[in-house]
């Protein structure tokens, strides 16, 4: 897995938004996102770029989440708190990758404490 730095400080740019497909269309494999169905090569190459830009910061998004959830799950001031051994084997990862996450996490952590978090309070930079 290719490692992960943290931003720096550059604005989050939004991505086009994710639409969930239909339950008939997504049993389609041929199905992805309506891309099929556009027919000027101009409209295609927009759309693909939009999904994926949206996809790309969606995947970042995430891992920083992946690593705030390490970096807390690894706190030592956790009474249940979990090895590197344990955080890797959880999310699939190998232990030198789980301890850089953790790392990474408590950056991000340490980053974002005054700043508001995704449910818009202070302090709560991440999941719990």
């Amino acid at each position: 897995m290719a490692e992960h730095t943290p931003r720096q400080h550059t604005p989050r740019l939004r991505p086009a938004p994710l639409l969930f497909e239909p339950t008939a269309a997504a049993a389609d494999p041929e199905h992805f996102f309506d891309l099929e169905s556009i027919e000027d090569p101009r409209a295609l190459l927009s759309r693909a770029t939009e999904l994926t830009l949206a996809f790309r910061a969606a995947a970042d998004r995430a891992v920083e989440y992946q690593a705030m959830a390490a970096a807390q799950l690894a706190d030592p001031r956790r009474f249940d708190r979990l090895s590197t051994a344990d955080i890797a084997a959880r999310a699939d990862w190998t232990e030198d990758y789980a301890l850089k996450m953790v790392e990474f996490g408590r950056d991000l952590l340490r980053g974002v404490e005054d700043a508001p978090g995704p449910a818009g309070h202070r302090g709560s930079a991440g999941p719990a």
